[in-house]
């Protein structure tokens, strides 16, 4: 099941007591304060996992608690402090506060790792608190309470290259052809409905992704069709393939579909307008002639490439492939390399002030 957005409960341990000891054993005069410090409390901890690529494992886990610290004990001995609990998500998740909806951190490599729940400090056992004037204190710290929140999990794929296009536009057959993606073909409306990634080899050993975003409609922006959950694959990806069906039957008209796909990706993201494409001309194995000289005038309108290409055929697939092959290469090249993802704030590392 592929589940693309969760909403968690994360909370880290609580830091263990400090201990109020006096040492007392015979022979040994005026032993004094010995109590412990209390251990830390695990932190939660998110881990982006190449491994993964839906968040269905969250799904119906809601609540991740770490332990809490130990309490410390005599003889100076300190609480166990407890090992983080980690949260494996798929690379590419985008996390948020469930409250604020403001983003906390965005993991789009694998092994990055974010503590978004710090846990408590110990507190600090009665030996630190003896002075010349006080040298029986009879208290110690209490730990600090672990942090808690509520946050919304959204992945968004990652991709070299997304095929965009109508519902029946042929983009899960094309990348079923072009990789070894095994998505649902029929011939009805909206049969994919959920992105699929592919990985195609192109020249003997390279490489690239690319992901099938299922059918965009006319208002896909404002959510018909369920057109805002697609559009956030497209986000990330570095080359756009827009699809149009060149047969008879099209509905719309390929020049019409191009521009509605254009205006989507705009009103959705204005970044998505500026980002690099071309243009493919689906089904040339059935080709209606002037449905597949409006799609090639629309793009030599536009200045980008155009392809014609029939996935049952395979007529045209290798000149597209290698197409994106060296197009998402270049882009590689020429893009800089992701900043790393923000720290969360607000750690309890500070000493706490001597009790008064």
């Amino acid at each position: 099941m592929f589940v693309d957005q969760v909403v968690i409960y994360v909370e880290s341990g609580h830091g263990g007591r400090g201990c109020v000891s006096f040492r007392r054993e015979k022979y040994v005069p005026r032993g004094g304060p010995d109590g412990g410090d209390g251990g830390r409390g695990g932190d939660v901890v998110l881990v982006a996992d190449d491994g993964l690529s839906t968040l269905a494992e969250l799904r119906y886990r809601k609540r991740y608690v770490a332990s809490a610290g130990a309490h410390g004990a005599g003889a100076r001995k300190s609480g166990r402090s407890e090992p983080a609990l980690e949260v494996r998500v798929p690379a590419g998740t985008l996390v948020r506060d469930n409250e604020t909806g403001e983003p906390v951190a965005d993991l789009t490599r694998d092994g990055e790792r974010l503590v978004v729940a710090h846990g408590g400090k110990g507190g600090l056992g009665n030996q630190h608190f003896a002075t010349p004037t006080r040298q029986a204190p009879r208290y110690a710290q209490p730990g600090l309470p672990g942090e808690s929140r509520w946050l919304r999990l959204e992945l968004k794929l990652l991709a070299d290259v997304g095929l965009v296009g109508f519902p029946n536009a042929g983009k899960s057959t094309l990348i079923s052809r072009v990789s070894s993606a095994r998505p649902k073909v029929a011939d009805y409306p909206f049969t994919t409905l959920v992105p699929n990634l592919g990985v195609v080899t192109w020249d003997g050993f390279r490489s690239f992704v690319v992901a099938d975003i299922p059918g965009l409609i006319e208002g896909a922006h404002a959510g018909k069709g369920l057109g805002d959950r697609f559009l956030r694959h497209v986000e990330r990806t570095r080359y756009l393939v827009l699809l149009a069906d060149a047969t008879a039957l099209a509905a719309p008209r390929p020049a019409e579909a191009l521009d509605v796909l254009r205006r989507e990706l705009a009103a959705y993201d204005p970044g998505l307008a500026r980002r690099p494409y071309c243009v493919a001309a689906t089904k040339t194995d059935a080709v209606d002639p002037q449905a597949l000289e409006e799609a090639r005038r629309w793009a030599a309108d536009q200045g980008v490439p155009f392809w014609a290409v029939s996935s049952v055929s395979g007529d045209g697939i290798r000149d597209l492939v290698y197409h994106l092959g060296g197009t998402v290469e270049r882009l590689k090249a020429e893009a800089p390399p992701p900043a790393p993802a923000p720290a969360a704030a607000g750690t309890e590392d500070d000493v706490w002030g001597e009790e008064a």
